[in-house]
């Protein structure tokens, strides 16, 4: 085991599981935050693990899931919105979670990027980081939007149908 994947195992128990049972326990308002957090936590730990390994081949898990974890936020915060409406989270959590994504994004790319050094690789791991960051915004947007506006309560949403 080196460091990498001693970082990654460390971040897989410490990060992940935490959020991943936030993401399977209580309330709405705590689970659509979490879920996003749970994604960009897996990305960061794919990451590390791919270098720990030395497979640049399994950076493509984490630039796959970059991209559906916060698509599926969003999905998540569009079918919840009435109910992120009746209660939704709290303004200061929402934030803390955000930040702790931005703040884990920048404590592990940056180091992975040195290690790897210029080229194809470099460039994946800077997408990867920048997907993670542009995600873990929107989906705190989408949670504030959903929050303010909710669904429209006499009929189906914009975009959707009944039949």
């Amino acid at each position: 085991m080196n460091g990498w994947t001693a970082a990654g195992t460390a971040l897989l128990v410490g990060g992940v599981a935490p959020a991943a049972w936030g993401a399977a326990t209580g309330p709405v308002r705590r689970r659509v935050p979490a879920q996003n957090l749970t994604t960009t936590l897996l990305s960061l730990v794919i990451l590390l693990l791919a270098q720990g390994y030395a497979r640049p081949a399994y950076v493509d898990p984490a630039l796959v899931l970059s991209v559906l974890g916060p698509a599926g936020t969003l999905l998540y915060v569009r079918l919840l919105a009435d109910r992120l409406a009746a209660r939704p989270p709290r303004p200061r959590a929402l934030r803390t979670v955000t930040a702790l994504s931005y703040a884990a994004v920048l404590a592990v790319v940056p180091p992975l990027c040195a290690a790897t050094g210029p080229g194809r690789a470099l460039v994946k791991l800077l997408v990867v980081g920048g997907l993670l960051m542009l995600g873990s915004w929107a989906a705190a947007r989408a949670v504030t939007a959903a929050v303010v506006t909710g669904h429209d309560r006499t009929g189906p949403a914009e975009g959707t149908s009944d039949g």
